[in-house]
């Protein structure tokens, strides 16, 4: 997986749809920043930009030797340069020369032989749900295969354990994903149920076919009982995280937080009730806001005033994985805790 990750990382290379705004340094911006290990392309142009998620433009990546930011590595300089109508990050090495301060750059030739270029964004915070959890149609697990029996006086499995599972019919394929049946997933907008999100517990290998075949538990995030479905683990496909607009305007809601948790904060995964059909795909950013009341009480000590006042812009959050009619983001650059039923709109 961790190979897959990174096949991700470099598979970035298309630029941000243009912005209607000027990009915006941080007051105080450093010069430059030395890259370590750790370090994301969001984290640094944190650094130097108010929009983080705008760093294809501020690093203008079809211009000079920086083709793609994602070739960055550990140990290498990256340099802020105001000489154009525009601000730039550019990888050089400084030579002495011009005026009011400007910083000329001499390209250089990197050797990049074991090292590792740095993320986009935290790998680390997605890599479970690249491919789970799953959003299904109701009863769509109810055909698949299950596991029936666990080893011998054990009714529980981890990672490791053997297991045995009726219905697998395909002995071609080897490696399956566990899933436990579904829980609806709610608009909090209209009360509809817009899918079902089958909970992931881990990854398991046919050893031998038949019925039942035989398989190995390699991978539990929870324990995994008689019950739980099996699915073909998909194939490892390569994703393009280019942050962006969306194409058109979203009004969503967050519906749940993972983890079956009210509040989260940055580096949760939430789930919105809008989609692929609503014109989300991955890479999309999206503002959350939250819609705020003042309380007091009242003069005449009667109860609680509640007035509205105007909703709060406190967060980022990164979409990387769209089904129809409900997607999963990574919230970034969280002000205050980010909770169930928050408004997610265009940035």
């Amino acid at each position: 997986m961790v190979r897959i990750i990174s096949a991700l990382i470099l598979a970035v290379t298309a630029v941000c749809a243009s912005a209607a705004e000027p990009l915006q340094l941080v007051d105080n911006p450093p010069d430059r920043h030395v890259v370590v290990k750790g370090d994301t392309l969001w984290g640094i142009s944190g650094k130097f930009l108010k929009e983080p998620w705008r760093w294809p433009e501020i690093w203008n990546m079809n211009r000079d030797q920086i083709k793609n930011p994602h070739l960055i590595y550990p140990g290498e300089v990256v340099f802020l340069d105001r000489s154009g109508s525009s601000p730039r990050l550019r990888i050089g090495k400084p030579v002495k020369g011009g005026s009011g301060g400007t910083v000329k750059l001499e390209p250089q030739i990197y050797s990049t032989a074991d090292r590792t270029a740095i993320p986009s964004i935290p790998p680390n915070l997605i890599e479970p749900f690249l491919s789970q959890p799953l959003v299904v149609e109701k009863d769509q697990l109810e055909g698949a295969p299950r596991i029936v029996a666990g080893p011998e006086y054990r009714s529980m499995m981890g990672a490791g354990d053997n297991a045995f599972a009726a219905g697998i019919l395909d002995a071609s394929v080897i490696r399956w994903n566990v899933f436990r049946p579904s829980k609806p997933l709610t608009d909090p907008e209209t009360n509809e149920i817009i899918g079902y999100e089958a909970f992931f517990l881990g990854n398991a290998q046919l050893l031998q076919p038949g019925e039942p075949a035989a398989l190995k538990i390699t991978i539990a995030k929870e324990e995994i009982l008689p019950g739980d479905r099996l699915l073909p683990a998909p194939p490892n496909n390569v994703i393009s995280y280019v942050p962006h607009r969306p194409d058109r305007e979203i009004a969503a809601q967050i519906m749940t937080i993972y983890g079956g948790v009210y509040q989260g904060a940055r580096g949760s995964v939430v789930t919105l009730n809008r989609g692929r059909n609503d014109g989300l795909d991955v890479g999309a950013v999206l503002a959350l806001f939250r819609n705020r009341v003042a309380v007091r009480i009242a003069e005449d000590g009667s109860g609680r005033v509640y007035t509205p006042i105007p909703e709060e812009r406190y967060a980022l959050v990164f979409v990387f994985r769209v089904f129809d009619r409900v997607s999963y983001a990574l919230v970034l650059d969280s002000s205050i805790p980010v909770t169930v039923g928050d408004s997610a709109r265009n940035p």
